[in-house]
């Protein structure tokens, strides 16, 4: 039964909702300073010759609450 939510969920999934349970419990100002850390940002960039080229910036995301 320890695992009943992999029918249900992907592992990344079922982490975020932890992840998000244990935010919501946190005291006001440790809350606060979780939430800042949030944030992904995705940055890509093409490599030639063992050189990494320019980065470019995709995008910034953030869970959803």
């Amino acid at each position: 039964m320890a695992f009943a939510w992999r029918n249900v969920f992907t592992y990344n999934r079922y982490a975020g909702i932890a992840a998000r349970a244990v935010r919501r419990a946190l005291k006001e100002n440790k809350r606060l300073e979780a939430d800042r850390r949030n944030t992904a940002t995705v940055r890509v960039s093409k490599w030639k010759d063992g050189v990494q080229g320019e980065q470019v910036r995709l995008g910034t995301a953030t869970e959803e609450h």
